[in-house]
């Protein structure tokens, strides 16, 4: 599983689909991993909850990514089932007016890749809540910690002031700004993610990085087969960024 993400992001073409990092609905959960199996996303992202992660794992062949802010709800993840961990899920504490500031972030990379060892697969939420000089400070010593997969964020943080595609590409300016100046600075790759959609995720591409994650595009909707069509014009968008870079001169 894991030589399938490293593939698809060495190809610049990782797709995660986010079933909602605080959705313990397993019945709904088990409807988005399907909708994103069959749209072919690559992997997809759910709770940290070791029941959940088992059925998940029983349900699809994907790879499945967990996120959390505890290392020890990682080693969990690891031990039930999930094929890597991702330090995230930081949305669900902005609401109540919870920020992690760099040092916290660093902190939870240094246990988190302690108690997992070198083998797990380990990806790293940065932090839209810091200015982007300091994300990229914060990036760069993760990758120094052994982070394999830098994450950024922002899609909660925009006000789109306008509709249609105008609307989409505010809201995920703050991701791709991110995406941009990250994937110039680190080796490893750069996942964009929070705020994108079909319209924008070959902007993500073409900032530098090498996967996307999308979450409410998909998850907000309520009909299997609607799912299903976003997450393959998320996939088709991605495809066509990628033959659009291989033949662009």
């Amino acid at each position: 599983m894991v030589a399938i993400l490293q593939q698809a992001f060495q190809a610049k073409r990782a797709v995660k689909i986010i079933a909602g990092l605080n959705n313990f609905d397993s019945a709904r959960v088990v409807q988005i991993v399907r909708a994103a199996e069959r749209g072919g996303a690559t992997f997809v992202d759910i709770a940290c909850d070791a029941e959940l992660i088992r059925l998940v794992r029983r349900s699809t062949d994907l790879p499945v990514c967990v996120s959390a802010v505890e290392p020890q709800g990682l080693l969990m993840a690891v031990r039930s089932g999930a094929d890597c961990v991702e330090i995230g899920n930081f949305d669900s504490f902005y609401a109540r007016g919870v920020r992690f500031d760099a040092e916290a972030v660093l902190d939870l990379a240094r246990r988190s890749r302690d108690l997992l060892g070198c083998d797990v697969m380990l990806s790293v939420t940065v932090p839209h809540t810091l200015s982007l000089d300091v994300q990229v400070s914060l990036a760069v010593q993760l990758e120094a910690l052994g982070a394999d997969i830098i994450q950024t964020e922002g899609g909660t943080s925009s006000r789109p002031t306008h509709p249609g595609t105008l609307g989409l590409v505010e809201k995920a300016a703050p991701t791709l700004a991110a995406a941009y100046e990250i994937s110039r600075s680190v080796g490893v790759p750069v996942l964009c993610a929070s705020g994108l959609s079909a319209v924008t995720v070959p902007m993500a591409l073409a900032c530098g990085a090498s996967g996307v994650g999308v979450g409410s595009a998909v998850n907000r909707l309520g009909d299997e087969v609607a799912m299903v069509a976003q997450v393959r014009a998320i996939v088709e968008a991605v495809e066509q960024a990628c033959v659009f870079e291989r033949v662009s001169p």
